[in-house]
């Protein structure tokens, strides 16, 4: 996520007996029936997840200690990335864009199928600051939609919806690489984007469970998905306007997403709910050489990664 200084910054379910009745009710057959019929979203592997982000830890280690934008450890993070999605069958693309004098670049993934003119789109932040490795900020973002991405392979999902993956460049000087993308859209292509929903920093060690509430029907996916284990959540506010979902929302696009905080304090309210720490920074290591593997609590990655697995399905169904 950015920093503001002076200004502001697992295995697929049975469908429902509802769908199968509504079909029968429109005079389908039974196999038509049961073709139309909506699988739940699986439950995503966390160890997957953490993976993943050992290996953007290797590539940080081999590579200066980052993965920041122009250096070589975003090259080698989006590299790993990108391969891992054209094995899965993604069509992949990648965006060169200039910032402070470097190329960039952002990473996008297509699934096949789904109407072209209801996007669904999901993305987070590749790049790290030059400080660290930038594991959970932002590598906790990249490597759960990574992996709902390849769920979504493996389960071979057939969307109503056209579903894009994204994992943007030089988001940390102020969310250059989805500006960039946004810009470079039609006013046409842009009006194709039915929802963009933005995962940045999901792991944080003192988590807290916020949702961005720009969007009510958004929202409410992810708000349903989590009073149903009975996890209390809070809007998200701190990271109005620094995260990459800000340029989406600027051109009309509803947005929506998950955050677990940054340099903010937990309250002994949210202390008291979420069984935190009152006092300390969300994250402790946000922005700082110690943003490591071990910088990541593994509760808040498996639940919001299956809680982007279920806003996938759902929104895109």
């Amino acid at each position: 996520m950015k920093r503001i200084a002076s200004i502001r910054r697992g295995s697929l379910a049975a469908a429902t007996g509802a769908a199968l009745a509504a079909a029968l009710l429109s005079g389908a057959s039974g196999a038509e029936a049961t073709g139309s019929t909506k699988a739940a979203a699986p439950d995503v592997d966390v160890a997957a997840v953490k993976a993943d982000l050992g290996e953007l830890q290797s590539i940080a280690d081999a590579n200066g200690g980052n993965r920041a934008h122009g250096e070589p450890g975003y090259q080698k993070s989006l590299d790993f990335i990108k391969g891992k999605l054209d094995e899965a069958g993604f069509t992949t693309s990648v965006q060169e864009f200039t910032s402070g004098g470097k190329k960039g670049y952002n990473l996008i993934a297509d699934w096949k199928g789904g109407a072209d003119d209801k996007v669904v789109m999901a993305g987070s932040h590749l790049d790290s600051v030059e400080a660290g490795p930038g594991i959970n900020d932002n590598g906790s973002g990249s490597a759960a939609i990574l992996e709902v991405a390849l769920a979504v392979a493996k389960a071979d999902l057939q969307p109503a919806k056209h579903l894009r993956f994204a994992w943007w460049g030089d988001e940390e000087d102020g969310m250059v690489g989805s500006t960039h993308y946004v810009d470079s859209l039609a006013a046409d292509e842009q009006s194709k984007i039915d929802s963009y929903l933005n995962f940045d920093m999901l792991g944080s060690p003192n988590p807290g469970y916020f949702v961005y509430d720009d969007d009510p029907e958004l929202e409410k996916v992810f708000k349903d998905w989590y009073a149903a284990k009975n996890i209390t959540t809070e809007k998200e506010t701190e990271g109005d306007g620094r995260s990459d979902h800000a340029p989406f929302k600027d051109a009309g696009v509803r947005v929506g997403g998950l955050f677990t905080g940054a340099e903010a304090t937990m309250s002994q309210e949210q202390a008291d709910q979420w069984g935190g720490k009152a006092g300390e920074a969300f994250d402790p290591c946000y922005h700082s050489a110690c943003d490591k593997t071990s910088n990541i609590d593994d509760k808040a990655l498996d639940l919001n990664t299956d809680a982007i697995a279920n806003a996938i399905w759902t929104l895109s169904s």
